[in-house]
């Protein structure tokens, strides 16, 4: 109602009172005259500055018209040799202001997001855009509102908001309305003629002298004139949009008798002499229901409307625009001309394009897919087409004309009408000739959006139901009986309900009579009268039903009532009802149910009953059996009586709608996943019609050989499809990453394909594996594409890097990588990489969107930047390379799309511009591709495709295709030339009439084994065992007949991939293929075949000895000799390749040596979306971390100089001052820390974590000590970083990847920028710099050390790389580690404890000596000192300073002049190290978690940091919280001194684990008498004195372990439970148990706890107030008197399990606690189903408080004085609540699930554990 107001028309300056001036304003020279041609009052607004000179509505801009008529109609005439602007400003419906300007001041047209600037043109023959000329006429301007900003801006039209009508002109009037007026026509003609108009109002006409004709003295210029006059805009609604290049305002100048056609009235286009000069160039319009055309004679443009082959109606016709000529065809593909078409420039044929064929179903919605007559085809839409299907040819046929996606179908029972509406509100509704495809008929609905039609069974009624705007339903009948005779559809009927419709049918044998279901509701409908009535059936119980659809029961003679008047009506809950429609009363109810027979292999499906019922969205009745369709996936075919299943098909996903043919024959389904098919129910058989994508499709590859498609689409599927036969012959699926581009290998059968998560795979065609995977980049993958000739394959990214790979075998290898080198743009553009035809130039668009680079392809060195938004200085905005393309006929000449609507050609040379082509379309071009002889441009502009004839030099023709519902997403030519595909909302795919002339390629050459010179490649050197290149066209010869392009040869495909009828196979696109519960994936041809979980698929691709990057030329190599020689170029990088099932197609066995880094294994993933508080806002301050990584690899850095310490805990960094003990905590690393290196000036200290599985490569962090941030975060390695090490000048920085990584990467520290990256073909072990020279760095490996010698040359940077093997006659085969000594000297240590001194000036090794029995794996030279560590835990001092004298003896020189000074050996594996530079002090750092304090001179080891080897079990404290102590899975039990956290006593249990532990309370005697009390796995419980530090007591009262252990409050009785639910109780002063509980036996005891009390608190008598908690969800809470020995079960409580868990099968303990401020107070979290903390009242006896959690909480504890609650989580997370205010803060700092929280007794400190790492919180509010 909001709009009734503004229909049929709205004055304006009637209702805003203009006169008055109130609710408008004017400005400048603004009067009221009086016309002598109207004969009444108008405004004459005039003035030398437009702008100072206006009539403005309303009055201020703050304010709205909110008028919202579609048209805008103005009314005035400009005043001669004068301009004038009109300016209006449009709201759209997602509240963006645009203003849409005309004037005769504009020399162009111009757009931009928010402002349309349209020419008024005079003279449109001259293009003179001046001033008015004399004799201008009144005119009457209708806009369409609508119709501009949907076409030229791609936005829906909302309303408009005003209006400022400027200098100079005469303005009698505005009016809105959403009717088309014809001005031309009066009331009284058109009653008189009886003509199908709208004539105009009589207030808005204007008048006309008796007799004569209204165009004799008027102008009227409707919607837009386009391309300098020659087209018009019609005035007809959007769905007949034509579309030009140049739009502007035409306005006539001469004028004939328009020669009237009373079956068009809606052309209004007046005739004119050819020699008028004056005279506008325009095409007649089309009418929406014009049969029949009189001639037109425009000028010499001569169009005959009686000629079927030259006009057809406007919503029968794909729109075509050729330069400024409308072309028009058929939807059956019959090409239309116009003939004689002057001077208008175009190229033939008319039309280029014809569409063949559409790969898609759905859009809007998947329920709508219907049968012929015949059932010899179906009827489904495809987002804006609608598709007529051959069921046995596969042939298919379109309706066009929807510009939106359809929402709804129906056809009439003789197959002549077919109606469709479309989803844009206001919904638009046609009719269609079935058998022609003409549109007969195209009207509004009334409604919002039409969800359902459905025809009468005569065809004359139509009934559609929708939503109104406010949501309402509506049901409305059409009459359609006159639309064969050219008539108009008329409302019969419309009624608004409140209840839902979900279906609505007429029945077939009346009618009159209708029906309709709906959520609760069956509805029968009868019409009479002119009315539509409805009744509903008493569904009794059924009521509360969601009924989904309905049909009616069909007779053997379908032309009589059916005898049992019978309408079946199904549920989403498996209900099926029978209702009798005439006695409106429910006859019978049935339930579909699942079941499964006993032993059965198969679900069985049994009778209707009662149960849990099966969801059924449709269902279709013939004369003999019922169809359904459920949401388990299965079409099922019923008798009627529904007594048992006669068959039924399993789909992929959910069937959204089923229908019988006519015969009953056939069941056709789809489902929600876009699938169509049908069930042959007497051969049994099921086939697959139509696959297609859920959502966009972004980008496309065709492959040559096999004619494949491969499409990558936003529901996360790739699919290859054949292009033959338009079926799907593979799908891949990824739910948590989504591919975003693809690219086939021209040679081999493979494709490439790019992700969202930055992966690049490649795919097999032949067996469907993925063979590699490289994980480089950081961002999604925006764009991919091969080389021509098969060499390269290039990828970029949205983080924009460029990564070159080199593909010429199977296993492709990654060769360069350059970061910051491409535009960073997070949508995928395919376009954005281009490769020449020659193989020979890559360009993309980058650094920046403005500029566009060009490189060699081979080398990636730069040969041209251009700055392409200097190429458009007259522009309002800047300009932006949107997409590129190479020609193939001129492979130096590069087209670049510009956002200014401009294709430039550029000199790949020069960079100058060869050749520019205006797009006018307001969307920039967003994909290119030129034909192969480069006749033909396409371009994707929109929702259009534009082709461009490339050829013509000057002012080219173009023609203009549109069909898509959505923007274009790209474009290209088949491989033969012969075909176009457009891929966005669907695939489309068209055929080119006229072929181009073909011209040989590269590839062809290859196909066809001619002989040929390729262009220059780089070479690749590979061993024996590496797989060759592919083979020259030479050296194949007939091996290569499987290649040859058949449209080449000329001969036809000997086979073609024919699709089976079974679901294609559908296969993982991570790494690893995606198996079901079987471990199987489907085959089209093979069905079901096991999954190889070997490598045998991979024989063929072993490890080349050697891989490095090769030089500028490309050359690579892998010949070593005695001192080999490779060059490695600046920006490359080889990763090792990945298999399916390893991830890596190279052997990735962890090597025999403990110097490698292996991440502790955990299940737990830190938190996401977690707030932490403000900076110094927080509860909790971080003051000490217990404990050192012995699971890292030097990990651990002093420096004495400077006094440095630094070492890693978990993910944490800890900075110590060893004289005071204050730590320092860097927080950043997302996972475990493997390695540190600080460089030389101790300024800088690098941090390298491992990949954890929520990152596709570890995190490497460089930390600014003196401030304490981190201040770059580099990444580059998959798996771990093996080691770090920086230059002696500290200018750069080497990151080793560990032995799956196989990465050696070099930064510059400057700006850590990556100088190289380089794989290596096996694991290495070491690194290390050379103290004297910078450019020189070591690795050791496997049996031989490499040198690499960095080189400079200007900003490029390049390595030498020296390999020496270890002579024969040291016998070892892996060196460890490595240290450099006095010069040239470097120490090696092996696996096997020789060390090796090489001499680095001559490359030889001349020293070795048995240095330890096991492996070295640290080592440490200082002047005449080396330090060896082993994993023997032996530390040794030996003296070398005689080496450098040995140096001379060569070979023959003796061990026996070095000898070892001291030996320590300490508590694990020595894994870091660090002494200062005389060697005589330093610290060690072992496996087992302790740093030492290393004194030579002293002979000593000090433990400096120590903590548990394993997991931490318990923190417990003393009354005076002087100490603490701590047990862990190591069987030991630690006591700590609070105050420097230093170990104090351990006391160690061995090959036995230490899990509960409790400290004796204050009342138990002297501090001296304290004890500890520790439960252990052997079921054995201990008691320790802390003052004796000696075991006094040892029991063994469980036979199980224990598991939770605690005190009375006398200290005189020990409570223990174990893991069986066995609860004792003992005395340890006697060692004798008094009683056992079995209340929770069954399950494990993870809590208990005792507390004082009130002797008659709580109603009860006792001392003590006990709890137990259990893991089966269940707490006791005792009372008890122990010196009396009395206990007594106060409570018993028990909770529901949870209802998720966070592992799967792993429930979160059960944990309980006394309230410390209310002992009568119960808190538990872990119990019951939900993630939240539970507060029981033991007075009320239930819950009275619930706090939500974010997730299950693995720990818990509770503060006394500040009512603080401390939670931890599996998240690595800890959540400080406040349970007073109940405020949160949450923690981060562990690296695994916080399984441990405790206070202290003052509650000032807090103690968290995770695994072995305790960290220990300050509280602040103390």
């Amino acid at each position: 109602m909001a709009r009734a107001w503004q229909h049929p028309f709205l004055n304006i300056f009637r209702h805003f009172r203009v006169d008055e001036w109130k609710r408008s304003s004017k400005e400048g020279d603004v009067a009221v005259v009086t016309d002598k041609v109207l004969k009444s009052t108008v405004y004459r607004i005039q003035g030398s500055v437009s702008a100072s000179n206006y009539i403005q509505l309303p009055r201020t801009s703050s304010q709205s018209l909110g008028l919202t008529g579609r048209y805008l109609y103005v009314l005035f005439r400009p005043l001669p040799t004068k301009h004038f602007v009109i300016h209006l400003d449009v709201f759209t419906e997602d509240g963006q202001v645009i203003r849409v300007s005309f004037s005769n001041l504009f020399k162009e047209f111009k757009s931009s997001a928010t402002w349309l600037q349209f020419p008024f043109i005079f003279q449109a023959r001259t293009s003179d855009r001046g001033v008015a000329p004399p004799g201008t006429r009144w005119t009457c301007l209708q806009l369409d509102l609508c119709d501009i900003l949907l076409v030229y801006l791609s936005r829906r039209y909302g309303h408009l908001k005003s209006v400022r009508l400027c200098a100079s002109l005469l303005v009698r009037n505005l009016y809105t309305s959403d009717l088309c007026f014809d001005p031309a026509v009066t009331i009284t003609e058109a009653r008189r003629a009886k003509l199908s108009v709208t004539p105009i109002p009589r207030e808005m006409a204007f008048p006309v002298p008796k007799g004569e004709s209204w165009h004799d003295h008027y102008v009227h210029i409707r919607g837009l004139l386009k391309t300098s006059g020659k087209i018009q805009k019609d005035s007809s609604p959007p769905e007949a949009v034509f579309l030009g290049s140049a739009p502007q305002l035409v306005y006539p100048m001469a004028f004939s008798k328009l020669v009237q056609d009373s079956m068009s009235p809606v052309a209004q286009i007046p005739t004119a002499p050819c020699q008028a000069p004056s005279v506008p160039r325009l095409l007649p319009e089309v009418s929406l229901s014009n049969k029949h055309l009189k001639e037109y004679s425009v000028g010499d443009l001569c169009t005959h409307g009686r000629d079927s082959s030259t006009w057809v109606q406007a919503t029968d016709v794909h729109t075509v625009v050729c330069g400024g000529h409308v072309l028009a065809h058929k939807s059956a593909g019959v090409p239309v001309a116009l003939q004689n078409a002057g001077s208008y420039k175009h190229f033939l044929p008319d039309p280029i394009l014809r569409l063949k064929g559409v790969i898609g179903f759905g859009g809007h919605s998947t329920k709508w897919a219907l049968w012929t007559k015949d059932g010899a085809a179906v009827v489904y839409p495809c987002h804006a087409i609608i598709v007529v299907l051959s069921v046995d040819t596969g042939e298919q046929r379109f309706f066009l004309g929807h510009t939106d996606k359809v929402s709804a179908l129906a056809l009439d029972r003789s197959n002549s009408l077919l109606a469709s509406a479309q989803a844009q509100p206001p919904s638009m509704v046609r009719l269609w000739d079935f058998q022609t495809g003409a549109c007969l008929s195209l009207f509004q609905s009334p409604m919002h959006t039409v969800c359902s039609l459905s025809f009468s069974g005569s065809g004359t009624l139509l009934c559609s139901v929708g939503k109104d705007r406010h949501g309402r339903t509506v049901v409305v009948v059409w009459s359609t009986d006159q639309v064969d005779a050219g008539g108009e559809v008329g409302v019969v009927a419309k009624v608004h309900t409140d209840f839902d419709i979900q279906t609505f049918r007429i029945a077939y044998f009346d009618e009159t009579r209708m029906a309709s279901c709906g959520r609760g509701s069956v509805r029968l409908w009868r019409l009479r009268g002119g009315s539509l009535r409805s009744c509903p059936v008493d569904l009794g119980e059924h009521c509360v039903l969601e009924l989904t659809d309905l049909a009616f029961a069909q007779s053997p003679d379908s032309c009589q009532v059916p005898s049992s008047c019978t309408l079946y009506v199904c549920s989403r809950s498996g209900h099926i009802l029978e209702i009798d429609h005439q006695c409106m009363a429910v006859l019978c109810t049935r339930r579909l149910l699942p079941t499964r027979t006993s032993g059965g292999p198969l679900p069985q499906k049994q009778s209707p009953g009662l149960g849990s019922g099966i969801a059924i969205s449709s269902l279709s009745v013939s004369s003999t059996a019922c169809a359904v369709g459920s949401e388990d996936g299965y079409l099922r075919v019923w008798p009627l009586d529904f007594s048992s299943v006669l068959l039924e098909a399993e789909h992929d996903g959910p069937v959204s709608a089923v229908c019988m043919s006519p015969d009953g024959l056939r069941v056709l389904s789809t489902t929600f996943l876009g699938h169509l098919g049908f069930l042959d129910i007497p051969s049994q058989e099921y086939m697959v019609l139509v696959r297609s994508h859920m959502a966009s499709v972004l980008a496309f590859s065709m492959e040559r050989s096999r004619g494949q498609l491969a499409t990558v689409s936003l529901d996360h599927t790739l699919r290859i499809w054949d292009l033959a036969t338009l079926r799907q012959l593979y799908d891949f699926q990824s739910s948590e990453e989504a591919p975003c581009a693809v690219a086939f290998h021209p040679i081999w059968p493979t494709f490439f394909c790019g992700f969202s998560s930055g992966a690049v795979r490649s795919f097999s065609l032949e067996n469907a594996r993925v063979l590699v995977e490289h994980t480089r980049h950081r961002g999604a993958i925006t764009s991919l594409i091969v080389s021509p000739d098969g060499s390269f394959l290039f990828s970029s990214c949205s983080r924009g890097s460029l990564i070159q790979y080199d593909c010429a075998v199977p296993q492709c290898r990654i060769l360069r990588v350059a970061a910051n080198v491409v535009c960073q743009d997070a949508r995928p553009n395919p376009n954005t990489l281009a490769v020449s035809g020659d193989s020979r130039l890559l360009a993309f668009v980058g650094p920046s969107k403005c500029m566009v680079t060009v490189m060699e392809s081979a080398s990636l060195g730069e040969l041209l930047r251009v700055d392409v938004s200097t190429l458009d200085l007259t522009g309002s905005h800047l300009g932006l390379a949107v997409a590129i393309c190479f020609d193939p006929a001129s492979p130096d000449h590069l087209l670049v799309s510009m956002s200014s609507n401009k294709i430039v050609a550029l000199d790949t040379t020069s960079g100058r511009t060869v050749r520019e082509l205006s797009s006018v379309r307001p969307v920039a071009c967003s994909s290119l591709a030129l034909s192969e002889n480069s006749r033909f441009l396409l371009m994707a502009t929109g929702r259009a495709i534009k082709v461009w004839d490339y050829l013509t030099p000057t002012d080219p023709g173009y023609q203009v295709y549109i069909g898509h519902s959505e923007p274009v997403q790209a474009v290209a030519f088949t491989p033969d030339q012969q075909q176009v595909l457009s891929v966005g909302d669907a695939i489309f795919l068209w055929d080119v009439l006229a072929a181009p002339e073909r011209q040989v390629s590269v590839l062809d050459h290859i196909y066809l084994s001619l002989p040929l010179v390729l262009p220059p490649t780089p070479c690749l050197f590979l061993s024996d065992r590496s797989q060759p290149r592919p083979p020259s066209a030479h050296e194949a010869g007939l091996d290569m007949g499987h290649l040859k392009d058949p449209v080449a040869s000329g001969f036809p495909r000997q086979e073609v991939p024919v699709p089976s009828q079974t679901s294609p196979p559908l296969l993982g696109i991570c790494a690893t293929p995606l198996k079901d519960s079987s471990g199987t994936f489907t085959s089209d041809e093979e069905g079901q075949c096991e999954e190889s979980h070997g490598t045998k698929g991979f024989a063929q691709a072993p490890r080349p000895s050697v891989l490095v990057g090769g030089a500028g030329d490309g050359a690579q190599g892998t010949v070593w000799g005695y001192r080999g020689l490779l060059v490695s170029p600046q920006h490359h990088n080889q990763p090792s390749a990945q298999n399916i099932r390893k991830g890596r197609a190279w052997p990735t066995i962890r090597p025999d040596s403990y110097k490698h880094f292996t991440a502790r294994y955990k299940t737990s993933k830190p938190a996401k979306n977690v707030f932490f508080p403000p900076t110094g806002g927080e509860q909790l301050h971080l003051k000490a971390v217990v404990g050192y990584n012995g699971n890292g690899r030097a990990n651990m850095v002093w420096r004495p100089e400077t006094g440095f310490f630094a070492y890693t805990c978990g993910r944490l960094v800890v900075v110590e001052d060893l004289h005071s003990g204050a730590q320092q905590h860097w927080l950043g690393h997302p996972e475990e820390i493997s390695t540190l290196a600080l460089s030389h000036d101790a300024q800088v200290l690098a941090s390298a974590s491992c990949c954890g599985s929520g990152a596709s490569c570890c995190q490497i962090r460089i930390w600014d000590i003196p401030r304490g941030s981190c201040q770059k975060l580099l990444s580059h390695h998959d798996s771990a970083v093996q080691a770090l090490a920086f230059s002696p000048d500290d200018e750069l920085l080497v990151t080793l990847g560990d032995y799956s990584d196989r990465t050696l990467a070099l930064w510059s520290t400057d700006t850590y920028e990556l100088l190289s990256s380089t794989h290596l073909s096996e694991p290495v072990h070491g690194v290390a710099f050379s103290p004297w020279d910078t450019g020189e760095l070591t690795c050791v490996g496997t049996g031989a050390v490499t040198f690499w010698l960095l080189q400079q040359h200007g900003a490029d940077s390049s390595l030498q790389v020296y390999r020496h093997p270890v002579p024969e006659e040291v016998g070892v085969a892996e060196l460890t580690s490595l240290c450099y000594g006095a010069a040239p000297l470097l120490y090696c240590g092996s696996c096997s404890g020789q060390v090796c001194v090489w001499d680095t000036s001559t490359g030889r090794c001349f020293l070795a000596w048995e240095a330890d029995d096991g492996e070295i794996g640290v080592l440490l030279c200082s002047g005449s000192r080396l330090v060896s560590g082993s994993n023997t835990r032996r530390l040794r001092l030996w003296a070398v300073g005689a080496v450098p004298e040995l140096r001379r003896k060569g070979s023959g020189a003796r061990s026996s002049s070095v000898f070892m000074e001291h030996e320590l050996t300490l508590d694990g594996a020595v894994v870091s190290a660090s002494f200062d530079s005389s060697m005589d002090i330093g610290v060690a750092g072992s496996t087992a978690g302790t740093l030492w304090y290393i004194s030579w001179a002293k002979g000593t080891s000090t433990r400096l940091v120590s903590g548990h080897r394993g997991k931490v079990n318990e923190v417990v404290f003393s009354p005076s919280e002087s100490h603490c102590a701590t047990c862990g899975e190591d069987g030991s039990v630690r006591v700590w001194s609070l105050a420097r956290m230093e170990l104090v006593i351990q006391f160690q249990v061995l090959n036995q684990s230490c899990l509960c532990l409790a400290w004796s309370p204050p009342s138990c005697g002297r501090p001296e008498q304290q004890k500890v009390v520790a439960g252990y796995s052997d079921g054995t419980l201990r008691v320790f004195s802390i003052s004796q530090t000696a075991m006094e007591l040892k029991m063994h009262p469980h036979q199980t372990a224990l598991t939770a252990i605690a005190f009375s409050t006398d200290g005189q009785t020990i409570l223990s439970g174990d893991k069986d639910g066995l609860v004792v109780v003992s005395r340890p002063c006697t060692g004798m148990s008094l009683r056992m509980l079995t209340d929770h036996q069954g399950a494990p005891i993870s809590t208990i706890q005792s507390t004082s009390k009130e002797y008659g608190a709580l109603g009860v008598e006792g001392t003590d107030l006990w709890l137990a908690a259990s893991g089966d969800q269940r707490v006791s809470i005792w009372v008890s008197d122990w010196s009396r020995d009395h206990c007594e079960l106060l409570d018993w409580l028990s909770f529901p399990a949870p209802v998720t868990l966070e592992t799967p099968g792993i429930p979160p303990p059960s944990l309980a606690a006394f309230c410390p401020w209310d002992q009568a107070l119960l808190i538990c979290v872990g119990l019951g189903a939900h993630k939240e903390v539970l507060f029981y009242s033991l007075r009320q006896k239930q819950v009275v408080v619930k706090t939500p959690l974010p997730f299950f909480a693995m720990s818990l504890s509770l503060s006394v004085g500040t009512r603080l609650m401390a939670i931890g989580f599996a998240e690595c997370m800890v959540r400080l609540l406040d349970c007073v205010s109940g405020t949160t803060q949450d923690f981060a700092g562990h690296d695994d699930s916080v399984h441990l929280c405790r206070f202290t007794p003052s509650a000032k400190l807090l103690f968290t554990a995770a695994h072995n790492e305790v960290l220990v919180w300050e509280v602040m509010s103390h």
